[in-house]
């Protein structure tokens, strides 16, 4: 079986976290079933729509009529539940390398989650935060909104047409489009949503310091 490498070139990388840096999928199941089944939701049709976004923003998809108080409330809850619920997360395979690899290199962090949960399940799964970090207070609005991208590059001085989102969700795929970046898909969850590449795990991809100060990707499909 022959393999094509691609090669993107940038001058910032902007990194979603769960699902392309952790793997928390097993409590992000555990406390969004839970959820559901308190509302008399379909367990499956939940899990379809939540990963990506705030929790107040995948509730007021699931539940249209209801106040936003009460999201932001639930939303609250949820943040203390998965905060306090670190069994099964783990790095997804090639992170730990991939980041090591952007030690020297602009790149911000761009994650729903808050500083809290974000924190927490980096250390979870044995990986350094980056400098640079955009999280749920960050913003005003949630993924696919593209409000927290362009506040990573804006933090790292870079054009947003000059970064590359990492990213595994249909949120967060959207909001990387619409902040007119270029998105590498993460997981089999992006490849239903057209990233311009996509990778298994971040074991596909290599970074090289170019010496006119941009970083190029090599990434193996």
């Amino acid at each position: 079986m022959t393999t094509a490498t691609t090669v993107l070139t940038a001058r910032a990388l902007l990194l979603d976290m769960d699902g392309t840096l952790v793997n928390s999928d097993a409590v992000v199941e555990r406390c969004w079933r839970r959820w559901a089944d308190q509302h008399g939701l379909d367990g499956d049709e939940v899990m379809k729509v939540v990963h990506g976004r705030q929790g107040y923003a995948s509730m007021a998809v699931l539940l249209p009529n209801r106040p936003m108080e009460q999201n932001y409330a639930d939303n609250a809850r949820m943040l203390a539940e998965e905060t306090a619920d670190m069994d099964g997360v783990v790095a997804i395979p090639g992170a730990l390398e991939f980041l090591a690899s952007l030690a020297r290199l602009p790149h911000a962090l761009v994650t729903s989650a808050d500083v809290g949960l974000s924190t927490a399940r980096m250390a979870a799964a044995g990986l350094e935060l980056p400098d640079v970090r955009i999280t749920a207070e960050s913003v005003g609005a949630s993924k696919p909104d593209p409000e927290g991208f362009l506040k990573g590059a804006a933090e790292l001085g870079v054009a947003p047409e000059e970064c590359v989102v990492f990213e595994d969700s249909g949120a967060g795929i959207a909001a990387g489009r619409a902040a007119g970046m270029r998105v590498v898909g993460v997981g089999p969850r992006a490849g239903f949503h057209r990233p311009d590449v996509l990778v298994r795990d971040l074991t596909q991809v290599r970074v090289e310091a170019a010496q006119d100060g941009t970083v190029r990707l090599h990434v193996v499909g």
